[in-house]
């Protein structure tokens, strides 16, 4: 007898097509039949050790996050509720040209440093792996061999590659190094990776021009896997910014994934039409062209990523040396509010639009919940020595959400048929940016039940089906016999997410259940013990 029946459940099954009320039947960690209009047809029901009644409640493939900062959480939090409770069943990691693989002992000290912010100091981990295939086998393992809360697919990161091959300095890399990072994107492919991602407006990965980036996704699209970049401008530039990503990959022949795929600052108010004409010229020319986005305004990031690029060349210790530096900080702080840094999209800063969400010396809480500019006027201070001064005693650990975008222009991205669900959830601080715990709810809650904006059909083809076939995975992301068993039931009439500004740890309602790999890691609301995630490679 097959172990679970879910019955009477509305099947949203992830196609974008009209819902369907079945019993569906999950064995061995997959869907084994789906029997439609079960009880109606008077047929005899399908029957298992356990059957969970689904009255009321929509069954959809689990979330896809195509954007995650968990590199170090499915390490360190077994519970890992911010994503689980959101029915989330897969992440990728790896974004934004960062991340802890391939590295050497050298590069792994510095971009540990480099992405504290992101995800800590990592003091509590054991970094036992170097490679990208020795950290997929580590997020196998997992607790005691028992494996991580969600599955994970992980994204070569350029950034890391480029430190461990030339290293932080900005410059062409000569051929031998060219032929390094080469290799390394080649074995990380080998490895299981699906991917490569870029954070164009990070170091080190910013210095390297498009020559070598097309010569890295040329790699990439060799074994099938797709670039996602971060690219170098969503400010001032972001349409060029678009465009030039567009024309690398189609001369790399490499598909293409817009990483956090928004139209921020003043210069793009209501701009997103011409980013979405930009994409359908190249998708009817052939491009292979996707996005995600998170469905909230403000950005969230570090306040040491607004820095010009010139300032960060070298790494932490150098960035700590300038700013130390009199006439260099002031050099910084000229070209960040008069010029316009390219570390902040080539606009200049707007010290009441950067909110502190997290300091690494608790020493330094005061600053939490506050923008730069009311500090500086609670301490009597112009904003740029508030900054400079939390650069240097958090020793460039503090995280900032950025409060920049405009909704109409969220709106209209996320109706995009390329668009996909991804949070850019960074869990680090006191008061991280609730799209880590709450943008899928959100996307149901908000954008579909009350504002409309997405059907729920529609909805959840755009975070299960498209992200899967962007990822090559062709048992997951729909409901369907043989597939893999990662669902989410949820109501549609109370689905929301918890998580506000204020509150940005609360847990979100109306998920019930949610079942990685026909397991419930999700019952009645709350997190089981299991352990069913691992490391998801790159299907060949």
């Amino acid at each position: 007898m097959e172990e679970l029946v879910i019955r009477d459940a509305d099947v949203v099954d992830g196609s974008g097509g009209p819902s369907y009320r079945a019993d569906v039947v999950v064995d061995g960690g997959r869907i084994v039949s789906i029997v439609q209009e079960a009880a109606a047809a008077g047929c005899q029901r399908p029957r298992a050790r356990r059957e969970l009644d689904a009255e009321g409640l929509v069954l959809s493939p689990g979330f896809i996050d195509m954007h995650a900062h968990s590199d170090l959480a499915l390490l360190r939090d077994p519970d890992h509720s911010a994503k689980a409770a959101q029915g989330v069943t897969l992440e990728v990691i790896g974004q934004d040209g960062l991340s802890y693989a391939p590295v050497d002992d050298r590069t792994l000290a510095e971009v540990r440093r480099a992405i504290t912010g992101w995800n800590g100091s990592g003091d509590d981990i054991d970094f036992d792996w170097r490679t990208v295939g020795e950290y997929l086998d580590r997020l196998d393992a997992g607790f005691e061999g028992q494996g991580i809360a969600v599955n994970a697919a992980y994204l070569i990161p350029q950034g890391t590659v480029r430190a461990l091959a030339v290293g932080w300095e900005d410059r062409e890399a000569t051929q031998d190094e060219l032929d390094r990072m080469r290799q390394l994107v080649a074995q990380g492919m080998e490895q299981g990776a699906v991917g490569m991602s870029s954070g164009l407006t990070y170091t080190p990965g910013m210095y390297a021009k498009d020559a070598e980036l097309t010569e890295l996704c040329r790699v990439v699209a060799s074994y099938g896997g797709y670039y996602c970049p971060h690219h170098r401008s969503y400010g001032a530039g972001a349409l060029e910014a678009y465009e030039e990503m567009v024309a690398l990959t189609r001369e790399a022949g490499c598909a293409l994934h817009l990483a956090h795929a928004t139209m921020n600052f003043g210069v793009n108010k209501g701009r997103a039409p011409e980013l979405l004409k930009l994409l359908d010229e190249a998708l009817s020319t052939g491009a292979d062209i996707t996005l995600d986005t998170y469905p909230y305004t403000p950005g969230c990031t570090t306040l040491v990523a607004m820095l010009p690029s010139w300032a960060s060349e070298g790494g932490p210790e150098a960035i700590l040396a300038r700013l130390s530096d009199e006439e260099t900080a002031g050099r910084i702080r000229h070209h960040m509010e008069v010029i316009g840094a390219d570390g902040c999209h080539g606009v200049p800063i707007e010290w009441d639009t950067i909110e502190i969400s997290g300091v690494t010396d608790p020493a330094l809480g005061d600053f939490v919940g506050r923008t730069i500019q009311q500090s500086a006027d609670a301490r009597g201070e112009a904003p740029w020595v508030t900054a400079r001064g939390l650069l240097l005693q958090d020793r460039l650990g503090s995280t900032i959400l950025q409060h920049v975008g405009h909704e109409e222009n969220v709106r209209a991205i996320m109706r995009h048929r390329v668009h996909t669900g991804g949070s850019d959830g960074i869990l680090q601080g006191t008061k991280p940016h609730p799209r880590a715990y709450g943008t899928f709810p959100h996307y149901l809650g908000r954008y579909v039940r009350e504002l409309g904006v997405l059907s729920l059909e529609e909805c959840v083809a755009h975070l299960t089906a498209r992200p899967a076939a962007r990822l090559r995975l062709p048992d997951r992301g729909l409901v369907r016999e043989g597939h893999r068993a990662d669902l989410v039931l949820f109501d549609p009439r109370t689905v929301a997410a918890g998580s506000t500004f204020e509150e940005p740890r609360k847990l979100p309602t109306g998920i019930p259940y949610v079942l990685v790999d026909g397991r419930f890691v999700i019952e009645d609301g709350r997190r089981t013990d299991v352990l069913a995630g691992r490391a998801v490679r790159r299907t060949p």
